[in-house]
């Protein structure tokens, strides 16, 4: 399983991606092989702030019901609305047209303290041993 080097990486498994001073926010392709087929995704309202390491949203695949939580702390800026017609999109591109909300961050120093792929890829090793 590969994970991409141009994101940064939760141990709940959210990526984060840093663009223009905006994140881009998803589950990885490792949480979507967990989960299974995503069936429905619960995601909050534009303008709305979150707080790192908090609980953002939902969502519900035919395995299991999970929390989504929010990498960095931030207004919500934009909200994949493509995921309320067709929340497999989750699954078939997890970190391109599956992303789920895009954050403006408080402080962006927040990302660089997420995990690198490096990390994150030896967290998924671990977590299969």
């Amino acid at each position: 399983m590969e994970f991409p080097e141009d994101v940064r990486y939760t141990r709940e498994h959210e990526w984060a991606r840093l663009e223009n001073g905006v994140v881009t926010v998803g589950i990885t392709s490792y949480a979507t092989d967990q989960l299974g087929d995503v069936v429905f995704v619960e995601l909050p309202q534009s303008g709305r702030q979150l707080e790192a390491s908090k609980p953002f949203g939902v969502v519900e695949a035919v395995k299991t019901v999970s929390d989504l939580y929010a990498p960095v702390s931030g207004e919500v800026v934009e909200v994949n609305r493509a995921l309320a017609d067709n929340p497999a999109l989750v699954n078939q591109s997890p970190f391109g047209e599956g992303w789920m909300i895009r954050i403006r961050p408080g402080r962006v120093e927040e990302v660089q303290q997420l995990l690198t792929h490096a990390e994150y890829a030896r967290l998924v090793e671990e977590q299969h041993s």
